[in-house]
């Protein structure tokens, strides 16, 4: 079977990246190279945080779960995020969802069952 084994979120400021998803989502993170930092997530797929130029429209939506979409679209707020689209239900009883785009403007999904 083939499973997602690892993902990549774009920064134009890894600094910046970095300290926001760590604060956000509690990912321990280090950096891989000037351009490059990896992160870890107990229990899920980790990824990189990449440096580039200029943020890019998502090509494919990633999606983060959590337990409380409005509580983590606040803290995405209050860190440097904006929300793109609030807690939404998808549907068919799979759930919830929102969008946020980090300091640097890239597009974050979050789900959850409630």
């Amino acid at each position: 079977m083939n499973k997602l084994v690892h993902w990549e979120i774009p920064s134009t400021d890894l600094s910046k990246s970095t300290k926001f998803y760590s604060a956000l989502f509690g990912w321990k993170i280090q950096s891989w190279s000037e351009t490059y930092a990896i992160f870890s997530v107990e229990g899920g797929v980790g990824g990189g945080i990449a440096k580039v130029e200029k943020m890019p429209e998502p090509g494919i939506d990633v999606y983060v779960g959590v337990d409380d979409i409005p509580a983590m679209l606040a803290k995405a707020e209050a860190l440097g995020g904006k929300v793109e689209q609030p807690k939404t239900e998808i549907g068919g009883g799979m759930g919830f969802l929102a969008f946020f785009r980090d300091p640097c403007g890239c597009r974050i999904g979050l789900a959850s069952e409630a």
